[in-house]
C-alpha cells in the first residue's frame, strides 16, 4: 500500500529533528571546546533493525560509518532496557581511536520486551584525547596500539546503572580524564533524550505506524536514489588520487577507483552502481590507514550530495550502490594497522578520487577538489595555570573546489568534516594558547571562470612547554581543476621561535615546542573550474 507522501513527509522531519534534538543536547552539555565551539560530534536514529533513518546535519565522516558501530552493538549484546554500549575498536565498528560511539536501545512496551528494541539511537563525538603515545592521540604512529585506548563494545550502562569500573578504567588512561568524562556525560544525555523523543512520539502516533514510517522512508530513499542513479550514463569511470605520504615514509599513496555505472536496468534489485578501489595501494606502516567503514561513510557522503536537499539520509540511498574495497588496502586496513589519520585525511582523499571519476560522467554537477586535508592539529602539555595536563584538538578549514556556475567558498570545512572553527576567545580561555594570526590565505585558490575557495592562516603560540603534532595533506600536490581550471595552493606549515628564528615543516611531524613558540598552518586553496578567458 502506498503511503500518504504528506505523512511521510512529517515523520522524515520528526526522525529527523530527534537527531537534531541529541545534537543539541550534546553540544550544551559538553565540557571541551572541540564538541562545544567545533562541533565535532554526531547522532543519528536507527530502527529495530539497525538501519538508520535519520541523521543530525552534523559530520559526514561520522554518519556514514556509524550504522557499522550500531551493528557491532547490536551482535555483541542482548540488550535490556536501560542498557548503553560504548566502542570506540575501527576494527570492530569504529573509525578512529578518539571517536567514542554510545549506542542504546530503544524499548517501547513496559514491563517484560522480546529482547528486541524497536528503535535504537546513537552519538558519537571525537575526544580530545584517549591515551596512547601522544597528547591528542592523532601522531604518527606504526600500529593501533600505539595510538590510545581501544575499546570494544563495551555496556558501560546496563539497565540504567552507569559501570562506574569500566569508566574508571577508561579515565585512567587518558591525560584529560575530568574532560572526557564530563564529554561521555554529555553523549549520555543525548542518547537518553533521542530515546524519550522516540517514546513519546509513538505514544502519540502509536508504534505500528511509526515503526511502518521509518520501514516507508528506508523505501522511499532507495526509489529515489535509483531513480536519480538511472539518469547517468552507463560506462566505467576511472580516476587515481594520491595521498602525500604516510609520515613515515616519503613515498606517495595511491588511490585508485573505477565506478561502473549500470543504472539497475538490468533488475530492479541489482546494484545500479559499482565503486570499485582496486588497485588502491596496500595500508602503509604510518597511520593514515582507514577502515572499510570510513570508505563506506565516504561513499555515501558523495551520493548524498548529488541528490537534492530534502531526501531522506537513510540507509536506503546505499542499497543500489556496491562498495569494493578489498582487505589489507589503504581504504580497508586489517589490524594492528594504525587508522588516525585515515579518519580524517583519507576520507578527503576518497571523495576527491570518487568525484573525479564522477566529472566524467556528470560533469555539471562535479565542483573541482577542495582543500583535500582536515589540517589536524593537537597540542598537548601541562597548563601552569592549573597544573593539570591539557590537549586540545582541532581541524583548521581550508578552500572550497569552484563549482560548474559558482566560484568555491573561502574559509570554510569541507566534505567529510562539517564542523566549526574553535573561536579564539574560546581557545585562550581554556588553555595556555594564543592566537596571534587568522585569516584568508590570500591567492591560494586555484585561477579559472570559477576561482577556487582561498585557504587560511593560523598562527598559534603556546603559553607553556608543549608537543605539536599536525597531520595533514596536500602538501605535494595541490587540489586538482576541473574544466581547465588551475590547481589550489598547497599547503604548508612552519615553526617560529620565540627568538624569531623560523623553519618550514612537513605536513606529518610532532614536535616540542617551547613557552613563546609558535606553529603556523597554510591550508590549501580549492581548485577552480573552467578555463579563463
Amino acid at each position: 500500500m502506498a503511503r500518504d507522501p504528506i505523512e511521510l513527509e512529517i515523520f522524515k522531519n520528526i526522525f529527523h529533528s530527534i537527531a537534531e534534538e541529541m545534537g543539541a543536547a550534546l553540544r550544551r552539555t559538553a565540557f571541551s571546546p572541540n564538541i562545544k565551539e567545533r562541533r565535532d560530534y554526531s547522532c543519528a536514529v536507527f530502527d529495530g533493525a539497525g538501519e538508520v533513518v535519520a541523521m543530525g546535519d552534523h559530520m559526514p565522516v561520522h554518519l556514514g560509518s556509524m550504522p557499522m558501530s550500531v551493528r557491532a552493538a547490536i551482535d555483541s549484546f542482548l540488550l535490556e532496557p536501560g542498557d548503553m554500549v560504548m566502542l570506540n575498536d575501527p576494527f570492530r565498528g569504529g573509525t578512529h581511536l578518539p571517536d567514542i560511539t554510545l549506542v542504546a536501545p530503544v524499548f517501547l512496551r513496559g514491563g517484560r520486551h522480546s529482547g528486541k528494541a524497536e528503535f535504537y539511537v546513537a552519538s558519537r563525538a571525537h575526544h580530545a584525547d584517549v591515551g596512547g603515545t601522544f597528547p591528542g592521540s592523532m601522531g604518527l604512529c606504526r600500529e593501533i596500539y600505539q595510538e590510545g585506548f581501544r575499546i570494544p563494545p563495551v555496556r558501560i550502562m546496563r539497565r540504567g546503572i552507569l559501570d562506574s569500573d569500566l569508566l574508571a578504567l577508561l579515565l585512567s588512561n587518558v591525560r584529560t580524564p575530568e574532560e572526557r568524562e564530563g564529554d561521555l556525560g554529555a553523549q549520555i544525555a543525548a542518547c537518553h533524550t533521542g530515546a524519550e523523543r522516540l517514546r513519546q512520539v509513538c505514544a502519540r502516533y502509536g508504534a505500528k505506524r511509526v515503526q511502518a514510517a521509518a520501514f516507508a522512508l528506508l523505501q522511499y530513499s532507495e526509489k529515489l536514489m535509483r531513480g536519480f542513479l538511472r539518469n547517468i550514463p552507463r560506462g566505467d569511470y576511472r580516476a587515481q588520487d594520491f595521498l602525500d605520504n604516510d609520515g613515515i615514509s616519503d613515498r606517495p599513496i595511491k588511490l585508485a577507483v573505477k565506478v561502473s555505472v549500470d543504472g539497475g536496468r538490468r533488475s530492479g534489485k541489482s546494484p545500479a552502481v559499482v565503486v570499485d578501489f582496486t588497485g588502491t595501494d596496500p595500508q602503509v606502516e604510518g597511520s593514515v590507514n582507514a577502515v572499510e567503514a570510513i570508505t563506506l561513510s565516504a561513499c555515501f557522503y558523495v551520493f548524498r550530495c548529488l541528490l537534492h536537499d530534502d531526501v531522506p539520509a537513510t540507509a536506503g540511498l546505499m542499497r543500489p550502490i556496491r562498495v569494493v574495497a578489498p582487505e589489507g588496502t589503504i581504504v580497508n586496513a586489517q589490524p594492528p594497522a594504525a587508522v588516525a589519520g585515515g579518519n580524517v585525511e583519507t576520507s578527503q582523499r576518497i571523495v576527491d578520487v570518487l568525484l573525479r571519476a564522477l566529472a566524467q560522467a556528470i560533469p555539471d554537477r562535479i565542483p573541482a577538489a577542495a582543500s583535500g586535508t582536515m589540517n589536524n592539529l593537537t597540542i598537548g602539555g601541562v597548563d601552569p595555570r592549573t597544573g593539570e595536563s591539557f590537549a586540545y584538538y582541532e581541524t583548521i578549514a581550508g578552500g572550497m573546489g569552484a563549482r560548474p556556475a559558482k566560484s568555491g567558498v573561502s574559509a570554510v570545512h569541507t566534505h567529510m568534516t562539517n564542523s566549526l572553527n574553535t573561536p579564539a576567545e574560546a581557545l585562550e580561555l581554556a588553555y595556555p594558547l594564543r592566537v596571534r594570526r587568522y585569516g584568508l590565505r590570500r591567492g591560494s585558490g586555484g585561477d579559472g571562470k570559477h576561482g577556487g575557495g582561498d585557504g587560511i592562516v593560523r598562527e598559534i603560540e603556546v603559553l607553556a612547554d608543549a608537543e605539536v603534532t599536525l597531520l595533514a595533506d596536500r602538501r605535494e600536490r595541490g587540489p586538482w581543476g576541473l574544466g581547465g581550471g588551475g590547481d589550489g595552493a598547497r599547503g604548508k606549515a612552519s615553526v617560529i621561535r620565540k627568538n624569531e628564528t623560523s623553519a618550514a615543516l612537513p605536513g606529518k611531524f610532532s614536535l616540542k615546542l617551547r613557552s613563546g613558540d609558535r606553529i603556523r598552518v597554510e591550508t590549501p586553496g580549492g581548485g577552480g573550474f573552467g578555463r579563463t578567458r
